[in-house]
């Protein structure tokens, strides 16, 4: 039985069904998003969501669904399902579904009657297309298929309406028809590889809803408007494959493509191989420069995002190609950056004080997985570059103070991954000396320390050298509290340290360089453990803590409040179990695999095959935010290989 598999039980059940997502993406920003029962949930939800640079920064749900009609005998069954005012389900086209698999790519298998169906769906590198293989398996008599598309033409954060200005011409194509409801929007072409008749039936099918926004406190029902139809002939063992793009296609290609996209596909038959295909589904390639983005189904690529999850998306797959890539557009925003010039890459938050500590840490993985003598070869430079701009206090919010420490304001801005605001001003400001900036920090030190010895530099090894002497203390000095665990950030322009049992100080333990003795991160990964630890990550606040709240729901402003204040983020689990290995080596193993059992559980859950944004502190421990976060994925792939090293 396939690795991914609902049968017909859980396919029918739409309380099991709706909650589980899909999702495909083409490595260029474009993506394809519904359940596995292909009702749209969600206003991002559609069979092609595509950037459109000329309208904004967003993307665009073009082709919001397709819905399948089987004809026989004059008979129609119409496989569709959306959903409308008061929890009614049109036309459950759920109910003929026997069963739903995702090894290859998401396969759904129908049966009506005596006609099987199946329906596979890639989506196409590189390529805003969307391609739908319907083969018919059996049939006992005459089958015909009809396909209704439902567009929408909008922004993924709006909605659109019934309205006068739709615009309602089409041209035929090859085997198709293209159309645009809206000026300022690209031509969508829609198409199949073999001679059909397109029945032109305009129509709005109003009140469509999606419950996930109804949840989140937004506006939650659209109208969708479907030009006709597409009707032709179909016989038993015959495939027929749908295309909906942005350009016309040779239809001759397409059943060639769909091949070609199935095969090249990571096969999503065990955990690992569920992780690296989520790593590829983040790759962005862009204008001639390669980013990982944040997270789907809105986030863009984020310095900060980009650089801890670079590692565990692309080395530890083997992929150093990628990676490499990855980073030469991080280059040139870092060195833009530091020398004070207008950005030219796409990357979002560049400017925060921990950005360039976090890149001399993905350079740091660099030399461990690959080797360090190519990492000084390709990355010495821009660490030496990054350490000297660092230590001589010339980024404008992070300054090395006397002590040693690196301090950063964040009152009035947040600047850390806690980074929720209310009213402009952070829920969580995290100001001064901040554990994580000083634990990445004192690594960074004894890292460019490790370099300079290993390429003879004798007076930069000194130098570095001595900081990391003076670092070190200094953080004893200004962390480490009477109970055995970190303060989370100390200002002393306001005489305040923070008391919160926060997930920050686990870097102190997992970093390769650590300025705490071993006794002392015994202590702290022990408070960590109690205080922090979930099935699904570390809590970002202890529920002994003033201020818990665990649950990511409600309105925006509710969740706003929620979001770093006792909610569990999986990429934390990452560092935590990192530090465990590092610490207690091959007698913690087993422990760590257990911790990974909560993780390979969602891949049955929530978007089949990746792992959400964050999780509720407090158990059941439901998914929230994202569907599909690439510091998560990137971490527990991490670990996932790291375990290798001492599992023999």
């Amino acid at each position: 039985m396939s690795y991914i598999h609902f049968d017909k039980t859980l396919m029918t059940n739409l309380e099991e069904a709706l909650p589980k997502e899909i999702l495909r993406s083409n490595r260029s920003g474009a993506y394809s998003c519904s359940t596995i029962v292909d009702c749209n949930t969600r206003k991002y939800h559609g069979l092609l969501v595509v950037p459109i640079p000329e309208l904004g920064d967003e993307n665009y749900v073009l082709l919001s669904s397709l819905d399948e009609t089987v004809v026989q005998h004059g008979a129609e069954f119409n496989l569709g399902l959306h959903k409308y005012q008061g929890n009614n389900f049109s036309p459950n086209g759920h109910k003929y579904i026997r069963e739903f698999n995702c090894d290859q790519v998401p396969t759904t298998i129908y049966r009506v009657g005596g006609v099987v169906l199946k329906k596979e769906k890639v989506f196409q590198h590189y390529e805003n297309r969307i391609i739908i293989r319907y083969t018919l398996l059996d049939a006992h008599s005459e089958t015909t298929l009809k396909l209704r598309p439902f567009l929408a033409f909008r922004c993924v954060r709006e909605y659109t309406h019934e309205n006068t200005r739709v615009n309602r011409d089409y041209q035929e194509v090859s085997n198709g028809i293209k159309t645009c409801m809206y000026d300022g929007y690209p031509e969508l072409y829609m198409q199949l590889n073999k001679k059909n008749d397109f029945v032109f039936q305009p129509d709005w099918y109003r009140g469509v809803e999606y419950p996930k926004e109804l949840e989140r406190g937004y506006a939650f029902n659209e109208d969708l408007y479907v030009p006709g139809y597409f009707e032709l002939k179909i016989k038993k063992g015959e495939s027929v494959v749908f295309s909906a793009g942005l350009s016309e296609i040779k239809t001759t290609q397409l059943k060639q493509i769909a091949d070609f996209e199935a095969k090249i596909r990571t096969p999503r038959d065990n955990f690992y191989h569920c992780l690296v295909n989520s790593a590829h589904q983040f790759y962005y390639h862009v204008d001639g420069e390669n980013y990982i983005l944040a997270g789907y189904p809105w986030f863009k690529c984020r310095a900060r995002d980009m650089l801890i999850a670079l590692p565990g998306l692309t080395l530890v797959n083997e992929e150093v190609e990628q990676f490499e890539m990855c980073m030469k557009t991080v280059e040139k925003g870092i060195r833009e950056f530091m020398a004070g010039e207008p950005l030219s890459v796409k990357i979002h938050e560049i400017e925060h004080p921990d950005i360039l500590l976090w890149a001399v840490w993905c350079i740091q993985q660099y030399g461990k997985i690959v080797s360090l003598q190519k990492c000084v070869e390709k990355y010495g430079l821009l660490a030496k570059d990054i350490m000297m701009y660092l230590s001589t206090s010339s980024h404008p919010n992070l300054k090395v103070r006397e002590n040693g420490l690196v301090y950063a304001q964040g009152k009035s801005k947040a600047v850390t991954w806690m980074n929720s605001t209310a009213n402009g001003r952070p829920i969580v400001p995290r100001s001064g000396y901040i554990v994580e900036f000083n634990a990445l920090w004192y690594n960074a030190l004894k890292f460019s320390e490790e370099i300079c010895q290993m390429v003879g530099r004798k007076e930069e090894e000194a130098h570095f050298a001595a900081m990391a002497v003076k670092a070190e203390q200094a953080f004893k000095d200004v962390f480490l509290n009477q109970y055995g665990y970190l303060f989370d950030y100390v200002d002393e322009k306001d005489q305040e340290q923070d008391w919160s049992v926060r997930p920050n100080m686990i870097f102190a333990v997992a970093l390769d360089y650590s300025p705490l003795s071993l006794p002392e991160k015994k202590t702290v990964f022990d408070i960590c453990t109690k205080e922090l630890l979930t099935p699904k990550g570390l809590r970002s606040l202890s529920p002994k803590s003033g201020g818990y709240n665990p649950m990511y729901v409600g309105p925006q402003v509710q969740r706003d409040y929620a979001y770093h204040q006792g909610t569990a983020w999986p990429w934390l689990a990452g560092f935590y179990m990192e530090a465990c290995l590092r610490l207690y080596k091959k007698s913690r193993v087993s422990f760590v695999e257990r911790v990974l059992v909560g993780f390979e559980e969602e891949m049955f859950s929530h978007c089949v095959g990746t792992i959400p944004e964050l999780f509720d502190g407090n158990p059941p421990y439901h998914a929230r935010g994202a569907i599909s976060f690439a510091m998560n994925v990137a971490e527990i792939l991490r670990v996932v290989k790291l375990i290798e090293k001492y599992d023999i």
